[in-house]
């Protein structure tokens, strides 16, 4: 294929869908996330506008699927030239003395240990020319935000060390923050809110996209 190749892990809502869509006019997408519907949703919309996708309906807490899906791409494809990770895990806002265990551990799975174990499969995909995007969302230390807050920053903290390991070798790694915006996630942390003034996922993956290409090989 001479097309490049996206991997976008948490593909099937919010912003990860938006850049799906933005990114299939230049890239074949690979879309990972567990809904099978939404994911076939995204794939009816990227196909409609003339683009093409793979889906891997896949939870990427299980290391072994992971482990699958970074071989598969690796046996069809042989590398990837780009990778977005958008999944998190939004665990309900708590006072830290009363974070469920089971909300602490899916935080920690999704948020933390699934990054840990992902950067190692994708890195020899993307090599040295390939690009790695993570999306920050600072809430470490603000009330009611334990669980979510640090196990983000835990995902951030791994990003951010192999953004500076591999600054001169590659992979690129970024980290982009991306402007408030009227999703799922953010409407379990801030129900009721207004959310007229807040971004749409679509229009914030288009202010995104040219960060996200710059410097892509």
């Amino acid at each position: 294929m001479t097309q490049k190749l996206a991997l976008i892990t948490g593909a099937s809502r919010g912003l990860g869908a938006a850049l799906a869509e933005a990114l299939a006019p230049t890239h074949h997408i690979v879309a990972v996330a567990r809904t099978t519907g939404a994911l076939e949703e995204l794939d009816d919309r990227i196909k409609a506008a003339g683009g093409s996708a793979t889906l891997a309906p896949m939870d990427i807490t299980i290391p072994e699927a992971m482990a699958t899906l970074c071989r598969g791409i690796h046996d069809r494809w042989g590398r990837l030239d780009l990778w977005l990770h958008t999944a998190i895990h939004a665990a309900p806002l708590s006072p830290a003395n009363f974070v469920a265990a089971k909300d602490w551990d899916k935080s920690m799975a999704v948020n933390a240990k699934a990054t840990s174990v992902l950067i190692p499969y994708v890195a020899p995909l993307l090599g040295q020319t390939g690009k790695a995007v993570f999306f920050d969302d600072p809430r470490s230390g603000e009330k009611f935000f334990g669980a979510y807050g640090a196990t983000k920053a835990a995902q951030m903290s791994l990003a951010n060390s192999w953004q500076v390991e591999t600054a001169k070798t590659g992979p690129r790694v970024d980290i982009l923050t991306p402007a408030p915006m009227a999703t799922a996630v953010r409407a379990r942390f801030f129900p009721g809110e207004d959310r007229a003034p807040l971004a749409s996922p679509q229009d914030e993956a288009a202010r995104l996209l040219p960060q996200i290409l710059g410097d892509a090989s």
